[in-house]
């Protein structure tokens, strides 16, 4: 860059501007197909990085380099440089997870594209919150917080300071796996919009298990929301849309999942909501197991029936997740919650069963959800027509779709409240509701079964089972592994 350009110390000042028409960064790789042009429906409001005129556009001037910005109130040439120039005041103290870091740095297009290296002595007030199934999550205060932007009068960083942060850890991930790195850079390759944000890494000088550090959602996950809250149906669909945005990011980025049930939908501020846990389907330390392990990590409820039969997940099996997570909030019913998950189960779902879609759902997302649950792969939407569809649903319903959301939210309140209710909350002790390592064998060809699948809707939640399906699911374990 020639020194002509550059602003004296004594003339810096901020020049940004951000128009919000725009998404908050450059796309970087013209070949992904951005959920911000699916939202606008107009493929001119997407800035990508070459393009400066719109980039000026979108995010005005650098004050130090003249340059167009690369997303709100960020330079990527002027803050890599400051990233660059202090490697050499940090180290986690494994070369991989340095390089790793310092890359995001180097490359980071806007505040939420970047990764830090955090002492654990940083954090204040950690508090245990819950296991899941490869590890711990624990909240934490962060007093130094991540980093906004860069203020250019000041010549500091603007911080936002006291950030609660939740420090989610793996099990044995003392030992740096693939894995581990794969999750936290999936993270870096996804629009961030609806999907949690990373802001580094750290470790537990204990355990010396690393750890993710992430945003913290106060309101917890969608299963704790529902149960605690009460939500129109209106509300329900408009958050089921973000839902669908955020797969739709994930899937456009190249990504699956694998592992989407109401578990990992997390809230916060009883508005938001994000997508965590992003592919971590198994332990981090996987890959060092000297025999590699038959099966495939999930929880069972969610997982679509050719991955129960061994097949690898693809972009259609979350799709199924995303209709049975999507019917559970519509029902506020948790799935097959009073029958166990094991081989007998596998069966059924293989044969048809579905959980019961509740009375009183409008027509038109009942058709939604059974057509993302479908047997066949084939058969079922893609993430971009779930979106369009919510969508359509979300902004523009008919006054027939109306008048069924009114008694849907009058039902519903009902269900609430009675003691029906009460009883079908109660979990069996074998409904396991984390992933898990599952290998069932000789499980039948996936099909749509009307005798068995629960499209038959009912008024009560519990799965429709005849006497057979019941003493097949009496049946000892020797054929589950759990």
């Amino acid at each position: 860059m020639e020194i002509s350009k550059m602003n004296s110390k004594e003339n810096l000042k901020s020049l940004w501007s951000y128009n919000s028409v725009y998404q908050y960064h450059v796309i970087t790789n013209s070949t992904i197909d951005s959920t911000t042009e699916l939202i606008v429906e107009a493929a001119e409001k997407v800035v990508y990085m070459n393009d400066l005129e719109k980039r000026k556009q979108a995010y005005g001037i650098c004050g130090e380099c003249n340059e167009p910005g690369t997303g709100e109130k960020w330079c990527q040439p002027c803050n890599s440089k400051r990233f660059k120039d202090n490697f050499k005041n940090w180290t986690s103290g494994n070369k991989d997870i340095d390089e790793f870091i310092q890359q995001s740095q180097l490359n980071a297009v806007h505040h939420m594209k970047y990764l830090e290296w955090i002492p654990f002595e940083n954090f204040k007030d950690i508090t245990y919150i819950t296991k899941g199934g490869f590890g711990k999550i624990y909240s934490a205060k962060w007093p130094e917080g991540c980093i906004y932007f860069w203020n250019i009068e000041n010549q500091e960083w603007k911080k936002y300071v006291d950030k609660k942060v939740a420090l989610k850890s793996l099990d044995n991930s003392s030992c740096l796996s693939t894995e581990f790195l794969n999750e936290i850079k999936s993270h870096l390759q996804i629009y961030l919009l609806d999907v949690i944000q990373c802001y580094g890494i750290t470790q537990d000088p204990n355990t010396k298990d690393y750890m993710m550090v992430l945003n913290y959602c106060e309101d917890g996950n969608l299963r704790n929301y529902y149960m605690n809250n009460e939500s129109s149906y209106n509300s329900k669909i408009g958050r089921l849309f973000r839902i669908a945005s955020g797969l739709l990011d994930i899937h456009n980025a190249g990504k699956i999942h694998k592992d989407f049930h109401s578990g990992n939908i997390l809230y916060h501020s009883d508005t938001y909501s994000y997508i965590s846990d992003l592919g971590m389907c198994q332990p981090a330390n996987n890959e060092k197991q000297s025999v590699k392990q038959e099966g495939i990590y999930g929880v069972l409820p969610y997982m679509a029936p050719e991955v129960l039969r061994g097949y690898q997940y693809t972009k259609a099996s979350d799709i199924y997740s995303f209709g049975i997570m999507m019917n559970e909030y519509i029902s506020e019913e948790t799935p097959y919650n009073d029958i166990p998950h094991n081989h007998a189960l596998a069966i059924k779902i293989c044969k048809g069963l579905r959980p019961n879609i509740f009375k009183f759902t409008p027509k038109l997302h009942a058709d939604l959800i059974t057509k993302c649950w479908d047997a066949k792969a084939e058969n079922r939407p893609t993430a971009k027509e779930l979106y369009q569809e919510l969508m359509k649903l979300h902004f523009n319903g008919d006054n027939d779709t109306q008048s069924q959301v009114n008694e849907y939210d009058n039902k519903i309140k009902l269900n609430r409240t009675s003691e029906k209710r009460s009883k079908n909350i109660q979990t069996h002790p074998q409904a396991i509701y984390t992933s898990r390592l599952l290998n069932f064998k000789n499980l039948p060809e996936p099909v749509n079964s009307g005798a068995i699948q629960s499209t038959l809707f009912s008024e009560g939640f519990d799965c429709q089972l005849d006497e057979s399906d019941l003493n097949e699911m009496n049946q000892d374990d020797e054929n589950n592994i759990e």
